[in-house]
C-alpha cells in the first residue's frame, strides 16, 4: 500500500498530465487534422451559394457588398438580384443571410479556404431545376425572384443539400475542434430548412400560380430529383407528404422534417451533393448553380478538364 508522502507527491504530477493533456487534445484546441482540412472547405461552396442567394433576395446586395474580404477575390455571381418579398419573409431571408456570411468566416479562420467560384443564380438556373423536376416545361417561366413562395420554392432548393453534407463529412472528422465547427453549422442550416419546410407546409395545399400545382408537389417533385440526381444509396430527400407507413414512426403523412425510419438526418457524399448542385448527376461535369464547377481540392479532382 502506497505510503501517504509518496500519493501526495504523485497527485500534483497527475494534475500536471491531466492539464497538459487537456490543453493539447481539449474543446479549446482548434489544431485541424490534415484528413480535415478539405472535408471543411468543401462546405464553402454551398455557403458561398446561401449567402449570395439570401442577401441578394433580402436586400439586392450581396457578398461584395456586405463582406468582400470573405469573397477571397472570386468572381461575382451571376443573376442575383433582389426578390419581391413580403416583409415577414424579407425579415427571415434577411437573418439566413447573414448567418451565412458568419458561417463564411467561422470556416475560412479555422481553414485557408479558397475563393468564392462562379455562382448561377439567375432566374433562368432555377426555372431548368423546377421544370427537371416536374419533368415539363412550365409557362411562364419559374421565377425565384418573383414572390415570396417562388422565393421560399426555390430556398426548398439549397439549405438541405447543405446540411446533409455536414452530416455525412462529421464521422470522418478527426479533429474535436473540426467535429464542434460542423456540428454548429449543421445546427443553423437545420434550422433553416426547418423554417423553410414550415413556412411551405403553412400553405401545402395552396396552388403555386400559375402553374396548377401544389406547394407540397413542388417539395416533392424536387425531392425526388435531388435524390435522382446524386444516385446515393436509397432515399436521402423528402417532401413535405409521404405516404403514411414513410412518415415518423409509420403513423402520419406530414412530414415537415425529414429524416429515415428512426427520424435521423440523412448524409450525403460530397460527390452526392456536386451531382445534385451541378444538375448534371455527375460530379465530373459542371452546370446549374457552377458553371465552371465548384472550388477546393475535393471538387476540382472530379473535374474532367480544367475550367
Amino acid at each position: 500500500m502506497a505510503s501517504p508522502s509518496s500519493t501526495s507527491s504523485f497527485l500534483p504530477f497527475f494534475l500536471f498530465l491531466l492539464i497538459s493533456t487537456s490543453l493539447c487534445y481539449g474543446y479549446d484546441d482548434r489544431t485541424v487534422p490534415e484528413g480535415d482540412v478539405d472535408l471543411l472547405e468543401f462546405p464553402l461552396n454551398l455557403e458561398y451559394l446561401e449567402a449570395e442567394f439570401f442577401l441578394h433576395g433580402a436586400t439586392g446586395f450581396g457578398l461584395d457588398w456586405f463582406a468582400p474580404d470573405l469573397t477571397m477575390g472570386g468572381p461575382p455571381p451571376h443573376g442575383a438580384r433582389l426578390a419581391f418579398l413580403d416583409p415577414f419573409t424579407r425579415d427571415i431571408v434577411m437573418q439566413f443571410a447573414l448567418q451565412e456570411v458568419g458561417h463564411l468566416r467561422a470556416i475560412q479562420s479555422t481553414v485557408r479556404g479558397f475563393p468564392r467560384p462562379f455562382l448561377n443564380l439567375s432566374a433562368e438556373a432555377f426555372s431548368t431545376i423546377m421544370n427537371n423536376a416536374l419533368g415539363r416545361v412550365l409557362f411562364p417561366p419559374f421565377d425565384p425572384y418573383a414572390n415570396s413562395i417562388n422565393y421560399l420554392l426555390a430556398s426548398y432548393v439549397i439549405p438541405y443539400v447543405g446540411l446533409t453534407g455536414y452530416v455525412g463529412a462529421n464521422p470522418k472528422l478527426r479533429g474535436a475542434y473540426s467535429k464542434r465547427l460542423v456540428a454548429g453549422l449543421l445546427g443553423v442550416e437545420s434550422g433553416q430548412d426547418a423554417v423553410i419546410r414550415m413556412l411551405l407546409y403553412e400553405r401545402g395545399a395552396l396552388p403555386v400560380v400559375p402553374y396548377k400545382v401544389t406547394v407540397a408537389e413542388f417539395t416533392d417533385r424536387i425531392s425526388n430529383l435531388r435524390d435522382r440526381l446524386g444516385h446515393g444509396l436509397g432515399t436521402k430527400d423528402e417532401g413535405l407528404l409521404v405516404p403514411r407507413r414513410e412518415g415518423a414512426e409509420g403513423r402520419i403523412p406530414g412530414n415537415v422534417l425529414a429524416g429515415d425510419k428512426d427520424s435521423l438526418a440523412y448524409d450525403r457524399t460530397p460527390e452526392e451533393i456536386l451531382r445534385i448542385v451541378y444538375g448534371t448527376s455527375s460530379e465530373a461535369n459542371p452546370g446549374g448553380f457552377y458553371p465552371r464547377g465548384a472550388n477546393g481540392r475535393i471538387a476540382r479532382s472530379h473535374l474532367a478538364r480544367k475550367y
